[in-house]
């Protein structure tokens, strides 16, 4: 049942799938529409959906994100990144994600988004609460390129190796490129 499927998906995602996925199990478009009218999914952005009588979490907000750029490469990152490994008091005004520099999106509904381009390798991509998200290291060293303030860029390092979420090497690294950005 399509129904069944999709809702296997989405208890992976927060509650969401796309279009795509449903695609990819074989279930069309007519159906989904279906689904809709019928109040068992309903359109989160264009190509997403969301289970309504799934439970919605504030971690939801950020797996949309990732989802509505409809980049299977896609990431939470930059101050997001921080903000969600609490490792900085960083207040992030808009969820950054990463997409691969070949994309180019023009989606309506990402006024809450920032986006980046960035081609990131496997080892720099991990998870947070079920969400594709860079890690730590990743995401300190693409705030130091952003501008993000010092002050925050050393909390983060240091709750960062504190908490086990960046190595001593990656510190000392990361720390030598902040210093260099700021002279």
């Amino acid at each position: 049942m399509a129904r069944d499927e999709l809702w296997e998906i989405a208890t992976l995602q927060h509650g969401y799938v796309t279009a795509r996925q449903a695609l990819a199990e074989g279930i069309d478009r007519e159906t989904v529409d279906k689904l809709v009218q019928r109040g068992t999914l309903e359109r989160a952005a264009f190509g997403v959906y969301r289970f309504p009588k799934y439970p919605y979490t504030d971690t939801a907000r950020y797996m949309l994100a990732v989802l509505w750029t409809r980049a299977p490469e896609a990431a939470l990152s930059h101050e997001t990144a921080l903000d969600v490994y609490a490792i900085s008091d960083i207040i992030a005004d808009r969820i950054h994600v990463t997409v691969a520099k070949r994309r180019r999106l023009r989606r309506v509904g990402g006024e809450r988004y920032e986006v980046h381009y960035q081609d990131l390798d496997a080892g720099q991509i991990g998870w947070w609460e079920q969400v594709p998200t860079v890690t730590a290291a990743t995401a300190i060293a693409q705030c130091i390129e952003y501008g993000t303030p010092t002050y925050l860029l050393r909390q983060a390092l240091q709750r960062g190796r504190d908490q086990g979420r960046i190595t001593s090497v990656e510190r000392e690294d990361l720390a030598a490129r902040l210093a260099a950005r700021d002279e």
